[in-house]
């Protein structure tokens, strides 16, 4: 599986389950920190949970192993690092507060509509 592979897949799975604001950015051409951002806002802190849980047990059986999470115990954020792909689960409001979106805005934002409908 590529990273591109693997953050797409990422980004189906939180569809799947209901993710919100979802989006997958090259960040590789920025940044040495990885290759791939997956951004998804959760309805709630359980909803939250929820998403970050099924990503890492559904990429685990496709053989890719969470190598760092932080956050678990958070009800607002938590994060799924992959070397190549970071996958970060938010609440509506920390997802605003830290505006990861803009901070990574000279990233290449991945168009996601030929890989997940709405």
């Amino acid at each position: 599986m590529t990273t591109f592979e693997h953050a797409i897949e990422s980004a189906k799975i939180l569809s799947d389950k209901k993710a919100s604001k979802l989006s997958v950015i090259r960040i590789d051409k920025v940044s040495s920190l990885a290759d791939y951002m997956v951004l998804a806002t959760g309805n709630n802190s359980t909803h939250v949970k929820a998403l970050a849980d099924e990503v890492e047990f559904q990429l685990k059986a496709m053989g890719k192993t969470v190598h760092h999470i932080e956050g678990h115990r958070s009800d607002s954020w938590i994060l799924l690092d992959y070397s190549d792909v970071i996958i970060h689960v938010f609440s509506d409001e920390a997802r605003e507060y830290y505006s990861l979106d803009h901070l990574w805005q000279d990233g290449e934002v991945v168009d996601l509509s030929p890989y997940i409908s709405d």
